[in-house]
């Protein structure tokens, strides 16, 4: 018989007591959807900083969240659900969509591949849009969907004002959008913007970044 480690054991037991804590389960029950920085976690839980510190590092040294600053405000940090968190322990459909609106400042490459990268799993509509779009698509992101066999259209960038309906699913995957957006009501991914560097490596990571978020939000959305 093949039995559990005692390291995985021991994860395992740190996770499950790390999420008995109802303060800790909402943080993850949110983390779940996207990317918070402690100030808005700390709003959304009426939560005084020093508790709201001690759940974020009980989580962590779990292996159920890791941080990291964002590219726009380097004061500011964003707290996510660590790849693979919840194994068997993720929440089931929960939210109405009658679209998939995914965000960013250029809408040449990350809200662009969001889209097409959703289209292929889920029966919700999608599209995309930006807050300051470019002229073109990013070759850089043209290029890593052929690789992957993604269809992106040859849909040109555009404003967000033109794209957006009132009853859009928002996701922003650009920390500049969401900072940009506070007011907006939606959920923040925070992809790091491959065109800084421009390489196909980082074409490749926001790429796969945006594709496990993609396959752990759809099981969360039924069409409204």
């Amino acid at each position: 018989m093949i039995t559990e480690s005692a390291e995985a054991f021991q994860a395992r037991v740190a996770k499950h007591a790390a999420l008995a804590d109802p303060a800790r389960l909402r943080i993850v029950d949110l983390l779940t959807l996207g990317d918070l920085s402690p100030m808005e976690l700390q709003a959304e839980l009426g939560m005084p900083s020093n508790l709201l510190s001690h759940h974020l590092r009980t989580l962590e040294g779990a292996g159920l969240a890791t941080r990291h600053r964002s590219e726009a405000d380097r004061r500011r940090s964003y707290v996510r659900l660590a790849a693979g968190a919840l194994e068997g322990l993720a929440p089931g459909a929960e939210h109405g969509a009658r679209r998939v609106l995914f965000v960013c400042t250029r809408n040449s490459a990350r809200s662009q591949l969001a889209a097409a990268l959703w289209m292929q799993i889920s029966n919700i509509p999608s599209t995309s849009a930006g807050t300051h779009p470019a002229d073109r698509m990013a070759q850089g992101a043209i290029d890593v969907a052929r690789r992957h066999g993604v269809e992106l259209g040859d849909l040109s960038p555009r404003r967000l004002d033109q794209v957006a309906h009132a009853e859009d699913f928002v996701v922003t995957v650009c920390d500049n959008a969401h900072e940009e957006l506070a007011g907006l009501r939606s959920i923040h991914w925070s992809v790091p913007d491959p065109l800084r560097l421009n390489t196909d490596e980082a074409f490749e990571d926001a790429f796969t970044d945006i594709s496990h978020r993609i396959d752990d939000l759809s099981p969360r959305l039924h069409a409204a």
